[in-house]
């Protein structure tokens, strides 16, 4: 989904009803709000509920953390950056993802708001404990943190330089997916499935625009 161009003041309007339009928007804080609480009820209760060794929630909890990173990468690659053919698809798609592209600094648009984020991750809780019954609370709530940290990580991204070199090569990999080539750099809380499955820019022969890197912060 290219643009001519890239958007940085102001934001997209996805809908007339200025109800639905509030509704796409949010703060990263309000979604920690909402997440956290039901991150530590769940390790609660599978440590003092299903009796779970702090071992078994440690590793288990990391699992679903890790499992984050490449649903993060499958989903930005093949879902958000789908090519559609009929209007309705490249509607959706923009409503999800395109309209970030188009105004990178639209800070409200960062997170999936309350009313889908719940509704998406209450879907993806129930398939997990379909899988794994009650090991799933422990998973889920690892997966749950990846988003939370993939989310704010995207906003720091936008928002700041690095703070530590070695952060550097992720934070360049996003920027070049903005404002280079949109069919590489998916990662955005790492760049390691971009290393396996080749889609990461190659910053020893890309050129640093810092000009343009400052374009897309806040």
């Amino acid at each position: 989904m290219k643009f001519e161009k890239i958007h940085n003041k102001g934001q997209a309007q996805l809908f007339r009803n200025n109800y639905m339009e509030m509704l796409t928007k949010t703060h990263p804080l309000v979604i920690w709000g909402i997440y956290l609480p039901v991150i530590v009820y769940f390790i609660y209760l599978s440590h003092f509920g299903f009796e779970f060794s702090y071992a078994n929630i440690l590793f288990t909890f990391a699992g679903g953390v890790f499992f984050w990173t490449f649903f993060e990468y499958l989903m930005h690659r093949f879902a958000f950056h789908a090519i559609a053919d009929s209007e309705r698809a490249q509607k959706f798609i923009y409503v999800m993802h395109g309209n970030h592209h188009h105004f990178p600094r639209d800070k409200e648009r960062l997170f999936m708001p309350p009313v889908p984020s719940i509704i998406i991750s209450s879907t993806i809780f129930g398939i997990m404990y379909l899988v794994m019954k009650e090991y799933a609370f422990v998973f889920f709530s690892g997966f749950i943190l990846g988003y939370l940290l993939y989310g704010s990580m995207h906003y720091a991204i936008h928002a700041w330089n690095p703070p530590f070199k070695w952060m550097k090569p992720l934070w360049r990999n996003h920027h070049l997916h903005h404002y280079k080539d949109e069919h590489k750099g998916f990662g955005v809380s790492t760049t390691f499935w971009d290393r396996v499955f080749g889609t990461m820019f190659d910053l020893k022969k890309e050129k640093e625009d810092k000009e343009k890197v400052r374009e897309l912060m806040y």
